[in-house]
């Protein structure tokens, strides 16, 4: 008996409820992230939220429906969970290191908006300082007269 139909629907079974539940999870609670690197721009951070969210299920989505092909005939139960578990944990690392990768890029542009906070003048100038006197010594060094 081949279990190679079993090991897709298996796979497909496992692989989009583990990104729909990733891509809510990071929908759910990147929006407070969102918020502090947008400098509390609310619209601007769900906006960005639900971008991130579509390029994810359709990042993701594509890549497991890519990855769905298997090359050899799986023969028996122990090659469907053997092909499946590989099959899963790419998927799986897959996810992790987008998941990392956005929260590297998004501290980053948190990091230098910060930053440009902080070359921001607290008070816009209030008008021009008055000519600074210029101090002359009494007694002119030696050699000057």
């Amino acid at each position: 008996m081949d279990w190679t139909v079993g090991t897709y629907l298996a796979y497909l079974a496992v692989s989009v409820p583990l990104i729909v539940w990733v891509a809510t999870t990071l929908g759910r609670n990147g929006k407070v992230f969102l918020a502090d690197v947008f400098g509390g721009n609310d619209e601007l951070a769900v906006a960005v939220n639900k971008l991130l969210v579509v390029g994810f299920y359709l990042l993701n989505l594509g890549f497991v429906s890519l990855y769905l092909r298997i090359s050899d005939p799986v023969r028996d139960l122990g090659g469907l969970f053997e092909t499946l578990s590989v099959k899963i944990g790419v998927v799986t690392l897959t996810l992790g290191v987008l998941h990392f990768f956005n929260v590297y890029v998004f501290n980053a542009i948190r990091r230098r908006s910060r930053m440009e906070s902080l070359r921001t003048a607290p008070v816009p100038p209030q008008g021009h300082l008055p000519p600074v006197a210029t101090y002359t010594h009494p007694y002119p060094a030696p050699g000057r007269a």
